[in-house]
């Protein structure tokens, strides 16, 4: 006896993952990590004006640009959304995440909280996930790490944590990023139960296989 066959999604587009955090929280190593391992998942590149970091490599952590080049590409409506963060400008290409969407990929959108409440505004769709640190105390550790981060610099990110953490409350997931296997899992069952969503499913495949 032939099973049936595999479950359809209602539509070919893809979904929307909102990630935000405080700097040094550990979003964007989340965000690496998960779509090397899961399956139709990209992650978005954002444009930044700040210099790289030891190690960040041009198009694949982020697309670095002048600043002068940032604002024509604001002028131009170039990005869906954008915010000045720590003195840098961040933003994501509108036509790089609709081509993911319409080829059928999931995207994770690894933006700030000034980024994501933009995106709550113009899109009707979307899973909006928090990553919060352990502590303040674990934070503020973590920043201390980063060689390229001066004391002004650092004590500038920290206050700046305060605020985006109250932000909170408009996201639909919250997730602690103490240990990072730990929370790989968790930021994967969110993903895993998003597009389990009843909504999600192509009515005509139950009625195929199971109702006629």
């Amino acid at each position: 006896m032939k099973g049936k066959a595999p479950l359809k999604k209602k539509r070919n587009k893809g979904g929307l993952f909102i990630i935000s955090a405080p700097s040094g929280a550990g979003k964007t190593t989340l965000c690496k990590k998960i779509a090397e391992t899961a399956d139709n998942l990209k992650h978005s590149v954002s444009f930044t004006t700040r210099q790289p970091r030891e190690g960040e490599i041009d198009g694949i952590d982020y697309s670095f640009i002048s600043k002068q080049a940032f604002v024509k590409m604001v002028e131009k409506g170039d990005f869906i959304e954008w915010a000045e963060v720590h003195g840098n400008l961040y933003g994501t290409s509108r036509r790089q995440l609709q081509e993911f969407i319409d080829s059928g990929y999931d995207v994770l959108l690894d933006i700030d909280t000034q980024g994501a409440k933009q995106i709550k505004k113009s899109h009707n769709e979307g899973v909006f996930v928090f990553i919060l640190p352990p502590s303040m105390k674990v934070l503020r550790e973590r920043l201390e790490k980063r060689k390229s981060n001066t004391k002004e610099d650092m004590e500038r990110r920290l206050h700046r944590a305060s605020h985006e953490i109250r932000n909170y409350k408009m996201y639909d997931y919250v997730i602690v990023n103490d240990i990072l296997k730990s929370s790989l899992k968790m930021l994967e069952a969110v993903i895993t139960a998003e597009r389990l969503r009843n909504e999600h499913i192509d009515p005509d495949w139950i009625e195929k296989n199971f109702l006629t």
